[in-house]
């Protein structure tokens, strides 16, 4: 069996201190055969914080946590960061816990950060969603799910990321490398949690928006790079929850996704917690933010054994 340890080693690569992966993956798909697409990128081995953050992505991958009993559906897990890092331990790996323990095969994705020399820029982490997407679906009968069923959860800057793959999917990212790429791209669910949604003022003091799009970008750049802009009819059902005390992403981002999918006739479910400011992940017990799980299972169970006829 190919392992997370012995892929990172074969790629240069130092794994991942055993301690952020108490749950414990142990197969790890790269993303791409050979260089990204575009080229550049950091040398050197991945950085893992104390706080089991990563940086310095060279070889972007997923990670694949398999549950003791699979209802068939999948997630890929998208962790925020600002686009500066990506919070694994905090968001992702607590998020494939939540979700193996309901069932659910789950992929998180290291993907590549735009600000660390990668000749595609803003395009490297769409490009990374998107083929994830499709060699999930490619490797479907492996992991035993349903391509039918494969939703993303996103947190963040994760959130712009998984936000912009549901409503992007057809947009093509990169030029097709094999036969993967001939499979689609589209969710069939997407969960945006505290999402960085509009990259437009007065709501563009993110990082998300400095890494992306630069400090002084265009009102055209500005809207081609917020998720609202490119929701149309067809795309995923979206399940959004914000604080509406979150300093980090003004709550507007999710009020304004959950308007515009309305108008698209998108179907949406919005929780507004009133408080909890940001980077919660999966809740904290005996506080609001403890609350969303149980709102996003029950969403789950009918998103998911919908997914399949939906499409």
């Amino acid at each position: 069996m190919v392992t997370r340890r012995t892929v990172l080693a074969a790629l240069g690569i130092a794994a991942y201190p055993a301690r952020l992966f108490a749950s414990t993956a142990d197969t790890v798909i790269p993303l791409w055969p050979a260089t990204p697409p575009g080229g550049g990128g950091p040398a050197g081995p991945i950085n893992v914080s104390a706080k089991g953050a990563v940086s310095n992505i060279a070889a972007p991958s997923m990670e694949v946590f398999q549950p003791a009993k699979p209802n068939g559906a999948a997630v890929l897990v998208a962790a925020g960061g600002g686009y500066k890092r990506i919070e694994m331990k905090k968001e992702a790996l607590s998020a494939a816990r939540w979700l193996t323990d309901r069932g659910f095969t789950v992929f998180t994705l290291t993907y590549r950060l735009p600000g660390e020399a990668w000749n595609a820029g803003p395009l490297a982490p769409l490009q990374d969603a998107q083929r994830a997407l499709r060699l999930i679906r490619q490797n479907a009968s492996r992991f035993e799910v349903d391509p039918d069923r494969l939703g993303v959860l996103g947190f963040s800057a994760g959130g712009h990321l998984l936000g912009m793959a549901s409503v992007r999917s057809a947009f093509p990212s990169y030029e097709r490398i094999d036969a993967a790429d001939g499979l689609s791209a589209r969710p069939s669910f997407s969960a945006l949690i505290y999402p960085i949604i509009t990259l437009e003022p007065p709501y563009d003091h993110t990082s998300t928006r400095r890494i992306l799009i630069g400090t002084h970008p265009s009102p055209e750049r500005s809207a081609d790079w917020s998720v609202q802009t490119h929701v149309r009819s067809g795309c995923p059902p979206m399940f959004l929850v914000q604080a509406q005390d979150d300093p980090i992403s003004d709550p507007a981002n999710a009020r304004i996704m959950a308007d515009t999918c309305k108008r698209a006739g998108v179907p949406v479910e919005l929780h507004q917690l009133t408080s909890g400011g940001h980077g919660f992940g999966m809740g904290e017990k005996d506080t609001t933010t403890g609350v969303w799980p149980d709102y996003f299972s029950a969403w789950l169970t009918t998103v998911a054994s919908a997914a399949s006829t939906r499409r």
